[in-house]
């Protein structure tokens, strides 16, 4: 059966999600250089140690390792929604936000909780201020669309991910949308990819799921019966990982593979 069905992973894949928390970062902690001659890297190196330590003690870890919330998006995710996991999120992050920067600041010999604050704040509207997508991608997404049904799988808390697509002017491309925080079920678990199937009315044997992630995204597909290909632009290694049915460096590449794809291609 040939491919008529493409589910799209977000973070790293369609956005760039790494270098512009860092880009963020960096300019927040321009601050502290410019009041306390602090390193911008090396603050940022810490800010983000300590949100990990404070992110992984916390009650909701377990929710945001299924959900797939890091760290780093805690310090600028609204946590809006429903959910009573969402609800415990949105009443600590304000703390978690200040104690994550004040930690950072205590490293240089900074005790200053009104600045922590202010980097908080700053750190917020920085990221808001930054939805870069990668080069490929509005040209890919719309050559694709023309023949394929589009699905956005993604994992992340529903305000967070919402405003990275419409920031991004991402949502026309797609004929459905799945976040892990509205379903209540993340990658790779595969009942959220089953979903994104119903949705499309669309069978696994006609359906590719494209992703960085070789365990959320590669594998969880496979796992739901799908075939994945693994867009690994960095050109990592995956020996002892995760065998992808496909690689690829860019989405630009995805049309002459499909065909390879098909079930009717081993006919």
């Amino acid at each position: 059966m040939a491919i008529r069905s493409i589910l799209f992973d977000l973070d790293d894949t369609l956005i760039v999600e790494g270098a512009t928390a860092d880009a963020a970062f960096l300019a927040t902690c321009e601050h502290a250089h410019e009041k306390y001659g602090i390193d911008p890297e090396a603050l940022h190196q810490s800010v983000r140690h300590h949100a990990q330590q404070l992110w992984r003690a916390s009650a909701t870890i377990t929710y945001c390792r299924a959900i797939g919330i890091s760290s780093w998006e805690g310090l600028w995710a609204r946590f809006l929604g429903n959910d009573p996991n969402l609800k415990r999120l949105r009443a600590w992050a304000p703390i978690y936000r200040r104690e994550a920067w004040y930690r950072a600041l205590t490293d240089y010999g900074v005790s200053d909780s009104s600045f922590a604050d202010q980097l908080s704040a700053t750190f917020l509207l920085e990221r808001r201020a930054r939805h870069v997508l990668f080069f490929d991608v509005k040209n890919s997404l719309t050559n694709l669309r023309e023949i394929y049904q589009l699905a956005l799988v993604t994992n992340g808390a529903p305000d967070l991910q919402h405003e990275k697509i419409q920031g991004a002017n991402l949502a026309q491309y797609f004929d459905t949308i799945l976040i892990s925080g509205e379903v209540g079920i993340g990658k790779p678990d595969c009942r959220i990819f089953k979903m994104a199937l119903d949705a499309l009315a669309a069978s696994p044997s006609e359906t590719v799921m494209v992703g960085d992630s070789l365990t959320r995204d590669i594998l969880g597909a496979q796992r739901a019966g799908l075939k994945g290909i693994w867009l690994n632009r960095s050109g990592n290694d995956a020996a002892g990982q995760v065998t992808p049915d496909a690689q690829i460096t860019n989405l630009n590449q995805i049309p002459e593979l499909l065909p390879t794809l098909s079930d009717s291609s081993k006919t």
